[in-house]
C-alpha cells in the first residue's frame, strides 16, 4: 500500500484520477489530506470538514470491477469493510444508509463516493473516497452528523483508522469469489432501518411509506409498498425521511 499524505487539497478523489490519469497508480494507492476545499459527496453535495480532525481519503482499486454491470459490487465490499473496521472500535449501532452513508445510532458519521471510469482498454478502475467524522465535535447547523468521538466521548488516531479500513477492503477483495454471498449478506443485513415502515419522497417531492427490504444486483433499493408490491428506486428517485 501507497500512501500521500496531503496538507490540504480540493479532493482526494480529484487528486487520485489525475494521478492515475498521467501515471500508472499501484492497485489500492491512497490519498489522504488534512483538509480539502471541494471534497464532495453524492449527487455533488459537498462534504465539509474541520481541518485535522477527520479521515479525509481516496483509494485506487485495479482488477476488481470488470463488468459495467458489477459496479454495485465495490460499493457493498468498501461499507462492509468499513462497518467491520468500525466495529472493533467499539462504535455503536453501526449501519449503511443506502447507498453509501455510514451511521451510528440515527446520526451520519461518515460518507462514500466511488468514481469508476473505463480505461481505452477497458479496464475499469474505481477511485473510493472516504471522509469519515473522527475527532471534530461541533456540528453546529447539521442536526443529523455526528462523529467518533462525540459519540463514544474520546479521541480516535486517524491512520490507525486509515490503515485497518484499507487492509480490511484488500483483504475482502482479495477473497471476494469465495464470499461474495457473505459480504452480500452483510450489507443488506446491516441497512439503515431495514424492515421499519418509514416515510419516503419520490423525485416528484411526493410522500408514502414503504419497508427496504433489500438492495437488487445492480444497487437498485428494493421497498415493499402498501399495497405488498416491492418496487425498485435510483438513487436520484427516492429520498428517506427520517
Amino acid at each position: 500500500m501507497k500512501l500521500i499524505k496531503l496538507d490540504a487539497i480540493d479532493s482526494t478523489n480529484e487528486f487520485l484520477k489525475g494521478l492515475s490519469n498521467n501515471q500508472l497508480v499501484e492497485n489500492f494507492t491512497v490519498v489522504s489530506a488534512e483538509s480539502q476545499t471541494h471534497g464532495k459527496g453524492q449527487m455533488g453535495s459537498i462534504w465539509v470538514s474541520e481541518t485535522s480532525k477527520n479521515l479525509i481519503m481516496s483509494i485506487l482499486v485495479r482488477d476488481f470491477v470488470t463488468d459495467i454491470n458489477q459496479i454495485f459490487d465495490i460499493n457493498i465490499v468498501v461499507s462492509v469493510s468499513i462497518l467491520n473496521v468500525l466495529e472493533d472500535f467499539s462504535i455503536p449501532e453501526l449501519s449503511i444508509k443506502w447507498p453509501n452513508d455510514i451511521m451510528s445510532y440515527n446520526k451520519k458519521i461518515g460518507g462514500i463516493l466511488i468514481e469508476n471510469s473505463i480505461k481505452s482498454n477497458g479496464a475499469i478502475i474505481s477511485i473510493v473516497g472516504l471522509g469519515l467524522n473522527v475527532n471534530q465535535t461541533n456540528f453546529e447547523n447539521l442536526p443529523k452528523a455526528s462523529s467518533l468521538a462525540s459519540i463514544c466521548n474520546a479521541t480516535f488516531n486517524k491512520e490507525e483508522i486509515l490503515l485497518k479500513i484499507v487492509e480490511e477492503m484488500e483483504k475482502n477483495i482479495q477473497s471476494w469469489n469465495k464470499n461474495k454471498e457473505s459480504l452480500r449478506f452483510d450489507y443488506t443485513n446491516s441497512l439503515f432501518k431495514k424492515g421499519i415502515p418509514m416515510p419516503f419522497a419520490d423525485y416528484n417531492q411526493q410522500n408514502f411509506m414503504g419497508i427496504i427490504q433489500g438492495v437488487s444486483g445492480i444497487g437498485m433499493l428494493q421497498i415493499l409498498l402498501d399495497n405488498d408490491t416491492v418496487s425498485e428506486f435510483d438513487i436520484k428517485e427516492i429520498q428517506m425521511l427520517y
